[in-house]
């Protein structure tokens, strides 16, 4: 419902949960294009958001050591989910299995529920009538509340909505998203600094 709010047709919101299979990563982009970003940026927001399962992959190509011509289809389901499932498996073979049953099984419903919900979003109408267009924030804060165990994780979250909240009146949409991005190296460098600093006493 969110892409369709966003404008894309009922093809390409399929096309996008096909293709881009994170769930940080397609809301970023949805949302940047609501906002009437260019979609370059909106793509750029998304890639860097994306970019965790790439260091997902470099543990997970180590443990499941698949064949060669497997490895690149395997890739698409490399998410938080599903390295969960294979990182808590004890064996090679459950690692595999574990991979396997939550890749396919997420990568089906995230896919139904996607088609279903565009569905829904024809039937009715004018989303923005309905308030939906707030569901994709909403969504994103609810699933990464829960994450945010330690100071320095709530300290990034913080700059980063500052960052993103602050620049939107003064930057073309999308890119608050992208500067936003710039609270982890930023609370990381001011956490290495204090640590440092304690060493020298």
């Amino acid at each position: 419902m969110t892409s369709a709010g966003s404008g894309l047709s009922l093809l390409q919101t399929c096309a996008l949960s096909l293709l881009v299979f994170t769930g940080a990563s397609q809301f970023a982009l949805v949302g940047a294009l609501a906002a009437g970003g260019n979609p370059l940026t909106a793509a750029a927001g998304a890639f860097f958001l994306g970019v965790r399962n790439a260091f997902y992959g470099l543990r997970l190509s180590q443990l499941l050591a698949l064949p060669r011509a497997v490895r690149p289809f395997a890739a698409q389901w490399v998410i938080d989910e599903t390295t969960a499932v294979a990182l808590a498996q004890p064996t090679r073979r459950s690692i595999r299995i574990g991979f396997v049953v939550t890749g396919l099984s997420l990568y089906v419903l995230w896919n139904l529920t996607t088609l279903l919900g565009a569905l829904g979003a024809e039937a009715l109408g004018d989303t923005a009538t309905w308030g939906l267009d707030a569901a994709g924030p909403a969504v994103f804060l609810a699933l990464l509340a829960p994450m945010l165990r330690t100071g320095t994780e709530r300290a990034v979250a913080g700059l980063a909505v500052v960052l993103g909240l602050g620049l939107l009146p003064v930057l073309p949409a999308g890119v608050p998203v992208l500067a936003a991005a710039l609270a982890a190296p930023a609370v990381l460098f001011v956490e290495g600094r204090r640590e440092s600093r304690k060493g020298l006493r």
